[in-house]
């Protein structure tokens, strides 16, 4: 699985910018919009970055990619999804909690999915890393969403993760024993000492 970049960031930006370009345009379900190219070009943004917006709309089921024609719009309008996503999380403080709460919802259970995929070697190599690295938060748990083998839930994790970002609620920090702990106790594979760890190493209640 491709790693994302760090510079992606700024697709939510531009998936506020596509849908303004489409209401301005008139397009409707059904109708192709300009290629990706034509995209970076037009809105004066980066391929890569234009990229990860188009795809977390089609992630979202707004819009639609066949091979060998194009991309069209589904129902872009219609529901009004990206708005709420680009625009409305951004300010509601309810909606900041719940990006919170459903981010850490989607960590635990790629810990669960990671516990049962991972190889004695695979883990050995990420004690490895935690100790030979100074790493952020979301560099260990891409790992954990990489080794999960869900490309769904790694999407969702990801777009979470840059709403997180946008919204500057920062991780408490955590040591490395905390991650070591964690990791320790993916080799137990149970559920309830992940939990735990996970919950420790968030500084959560554990109550």
């Amino acid at each position: 699985m491709a790693q994302p970049e760090k510079n992606t960031k700024v697709y939510v930006e531009i998936v506020r910018q596509l849908r303004e370009m489409i209401n301005k345009d008139g397009l409707k379900p059904g109708d192709k919009i300009p290629s990706e190219r034509e995209l970076s070009e037009r809105l004066n943004a980066g391929r890569s970055s234009v990229r990860e917006a188009l795809r977390a709309l089609e992630l979202l089921g707004l819009i639609e990619t066949r091979r060998g024609e194009g991309t069209f719009i589904r129902d872009f309008r219609g529901n009004q999804l990206v708005q709420l996503l680009s625009t409305f999380i951004l300010q509601d403080e309810k909606a900041k909690d719940d990006v919170v709460e459903t981010k850490n919802m989607i960590e635990v259970d790629c810990l669960y999915l990671a516990a049962e995929k991972f190889k004695e070697d695979e883990i050995k190599r990420l004690k490895v890393w935690i100790d030979d690295h100074n790493f952020e938060d979301e560099e260990f748990f891409r790992k954990i969403a990489e080794q999960a083998d869900n490309h769904l839930f790694y999407r969702i994790w990801y777009i979470l993760n840059d709403y997180y970002d946008a919204l500057q609620l920062k991780v408490s920090p955590a040591e490395k024993a905390d991650y070591h702990k964690l990791v320790d106790s993916l080799e137990t594979k149970r559920g309830d000492l992940i939990l735990e760890r996970y919950r420790m190493l968030r500084k959560m209640s554990t109550e």
